[in-house]
């Protein structure tokens, strides 16, 4: 989300998060301050003192992408000793994201998380929009498909937008099949160029260009893949999972990419041939760690820190880029339209003035 907003010519001051692990990578590529903390302990007053620019609130974008964990359909449900379903831990962090909207009223507001969030999170999502609604904030939010707006992945995203100062629209897709549209960016065009590697192997001229290494019987199982496109239903009889055989659900699991078309959705298990479609379309490996950044849309030169556990975290969590840049850009334009306006209506009142 950072790295979106700071290419649509945002100025970030800061991100918060309580992973250890992704301070280094963050600060490093986005050049501002990375604050390691939980939010659920850090009061928007002592938000405001480290960051004086938060006093002139209608120049604050505030974002808050929450941890999807809890809403997400690929959850399972844990439950009580009663048989009642135990919260996951982060299932009000949009409420406490909501206690610094209402503290600092920044001008606009966004918030990026799973489809889910309207699902399972209904209440919570609810009671974060009524919050908005009260403090006189102007609301879209929609779900949208990342591949509509030029991401080389088929990945679906809840959006929301409020402003304080003009009615926010979801931005329109770019991408599509639909008369107009751009075609939707591939795999193909997304990773084609990186040097080829073995599985296990790392390229040492192109940043997190490695992947995973794979046993002998997982190196069996991929190479009876078909390239482009195929899946473990090609496999012969003898490399077939026993759990396999009379379970039929959940065919993306050790396929490959298809080369023409969006890539699956990119998980934190995006390195791990056994966690989806995250094979390679023809190398017999699953993708590097620099080819499922650029599924996610960084550039090359955002360079990923921690080992491959850690990075493939910060990858698969991730906002794709280019969709925070157009979000980021829409906000951004319609803030400046806003004040431009503003600004000539108090001159034509102020050259109005002598005449009366």
């Amino acid at each position: 989300m950072t790295r979106g907003l700071i290419d649509a010519g945002i100025q970030v001051l800061a991100g918060i998060d309580s992973n250890p692990h992704c301070r280094e990578t963050y600060e490093t590529n986005n050049h501002n301050k990375y604050l390691e903390c939980d939010i659920c302990e850090l009061t928007p007053t002592h938000l405001v003192e480290m960051f004086p620019e938060l006093k002139n609130a209608n120049n604050v974008l505030l974002v808050g992408c929450a941890p999807c964990q809890p809403f997400s359909l690929l959850r399972k449900e844990e439950y009580d000793e009663n048989g009642n379903p135990i919260p996951h831990k982060s299932v009000n962090l949009l409420t406490e994201f909501g206690r610094f909207v209402k503290h600092i009223r920044p001008a606009h507001v966004m918030v990026e998380n799973v489809p889910g969030l309207k699902g399972k999170g209904a209440d919570v999502l609810d009671n974060f929009k009524n919050m908005l609604n009260e403090e006189g904030y102007h609301v879209d939010d929609k779900i949208l498909y990342a591949k509509n707006y030029g991401v080389p992945q088929n990945r679906r995203r809840y959006i929301l937008i409020a402003s304080r100062l003009f009615q926010p629209v979801i931005p329109n897709p770019t991408h599509g099949t639909e008369q107009g549209l751009l075609p939707y960016c591939t795999v193909r065009q997304t990773i084609e160029n990186y040097p080829p590697i073995a599985a296990g192997g790392t390229d040492e001229n192109v940043a997190n260009h490695c992947s995973s290494s794979l046993s002998d019987l997982l190196l069996q199982r991929i190479q009876a893949t078909p390239h482009n496109g195929g899946s473990r239903t090609d496999w012969p009889e003898n490399l077939v999972l026993n759990c396999h055989k009379t379970f039929k659900g959940h065919t993306d699991v050790y396929g490959r990419m298809k080369w023409d078309e969006p890539s699956p959705t990119l998980t934190v298990k995006c390195f791990s041939l056994s966690n989806g479609r995250f094979g390679h379309p023809e190398q017999d490996r699953a993708i590097s760690l620099r080819e499922a950044a650029a599924l996610q849309t960084f550039p090359d030169d955002y360079i990923f820190y921690g080992n491959i556990q850690e990075i493939g975290k910060q990858i698969g969590n991730a906002v794709p880029v280019l969709l925070a840049n157009i979000m980021g850009t829409y906000i951004l334009n319609e803030h400046n339209k806003y004040f431009k306006m503003l600004k000539t209506q108090m001159n034509e009142q102020g050259q109005e003035k002598p005449k009366s």
